[in-house]
């Protein structure tokens, strides 16, 4: 089979295998298979389900690891879709499912890279090539990957979100806020012997809302967006509530911390005593397919390399037509670069706006064009 043919039938093929956060255990288990029979000199699967296949050079070097997750996100109306999400159709140039962009094409193509890679050095380069397939990225970027950093111990990793194949050298982090203000429950025909939590809650809004948000000069504002409320008892049939909870998303600079950003908040909160409030950066839990769960507060931070940094530059000596720039959204390099400290970029096949969409797509084009890519980056990097 022709390199291009192989690689559109493997994203097929894996948009074929639904994969929702938690549930990725099929379309991970073929994902180890394909790894095998594509030569990899090592596969496993870890504790959390991220499969990681691996390639090793006849010479010392750096290990060098490509990263995308398994896992989607769900498809609320099927009936909205033009075509099945599931059956990964090629029509036009285009290939069809929930995954394409986000990001089974991009994996598709860094795992053919490492096996062509593999050919057409004999073996013979510097270091370590591997490829992590991570689970539960939607929903908890970088903790997953946690396991991959421990097993591989990279010293280079790059990141295959939708960039439109150009680099990207940064991204904003993201926190999830959680507001919420207590008072006392009562009739709702003798309000005054209760306390209004949503009455409270609309005190602290505005103010909040009006909060500056701070900026940077490459990844640009720090917003904070109201994504969320909710009263308590609710419904409340002729009852006042007793409490509010406002969930807020809040991008995050680089250098930001999950006190630093509440700090702001606390302090408005400060100045209206007779207001009880919390506020609070968001735990979640996920129970992974392999049973093993997932705790962790919802805070990813960003990061960012220079543009004279040997990654970027090398990367840059690779793919001189590709522009420099930097994801709008997280990514699992929130652990990689920003935690871990591991110097990442980002390239991909296909745009960030195709991500979670109705008839989410992504060009064989692009596909095709991101695997040249890939073999171009490990030619700057390990031979």
């Amino acid at each position: 089979m022709q390199t291009n043919e192989q690689l559109i039938t493997l994203c097929q093929d894996l948009i074929k295998h639904p994969s929702l956060s938690g549930f990725e255990k099929e379309a991970a288990s073929f994902i180890q298979k394909t790894m095998q029979s594509l030569a990899y000199d090592e596969v496993s699967i870890d504790a959390y389900g991220s499969v990681v296949g691996s390639i090793f050079g006849s010479r010392e070097g750096p290990a060098v690891l490509m990263d995308g997750h398994i896992d989607t996100v769900g498809v609320e109306n099927p009936n909205l879709w033009n075509h099945d999400p599931f059956a990964g159709r090629l029509t036009e140039g285009r290939i069809y499912g929930r995954g394409s962009s986000d990001m089974k094409g991009a994996l598709s193509a860094m795992m053919l890279a490492a096996s062509e890679f593999k050919k057409k050095t004999g073996g013979k380069f510097r270091g370590s090539l591997h490829v992590s397939a991570t689970v539960c990225e939607e929903c908890f970027e970088g903790i997953s990957s946690r396991l991959v950093t421990k097993f591989v111990k990279p010293d280079v990793v790059i990141v295959g979100e939708a960039s439109s194949l150009a680099i990207k050298r940064g991204q904003r982090g993201r926190a999830e806020v959680v507001l919420q203000t207590f008072g006392k429950s009562c009739h709702s025909s003798n309000p005054d012997e209760g306390v209004n939590a949503v009455t409270a809650m609309l005190t602290l809004l505005p103010e909040i809302l009006a909060l500056k948000a701070p900026h940077h000069p490459v990844l640009g504002e720090g917003i904070l967006v109201l994504t969320d409320i909710v009263s308590s008892p609710y419904p409340a049939l002729s009852v006042v509530p007793e409490s509010c909870k406002v969930t807020f998303d809040r991008r995050l600079l680089v250098g930001e911390t999950e006190k630093s950003i509440l700090a702001p908040i606390q302090q408005i909160l400060d100045k209206h005593p007779d207001i009880r409030a919390t506020v609070s950066v968001a735990e979640g839990s996920l129970t992974c397919y392999t049973g093993k769960s997932i705790t962790a507060k919802r805070f990813f931070p960003a990061w960012l390399l220079d543009e004279d940094h040997p990654l970027v530059q090398a990367a840059k000596a690779a793919l001189p037509s590709s522009p420099l720039s930097h994801y709008s959204f997280c990514t699992n390099a929130s652990h990689f670069c920003a935690e871990a400290g591991i110097p990442t970029i980002g390239y991909g096949p296909s745009e960030e706006s195709l991500a979670h969409t109705v008839d989410e797509y992504i060009s064989t084009a692009q596909l095709s064009l991101a695997l040249d890519g890939y073999l171009a980056l490990l030619g700057h990097l390990l031979v």
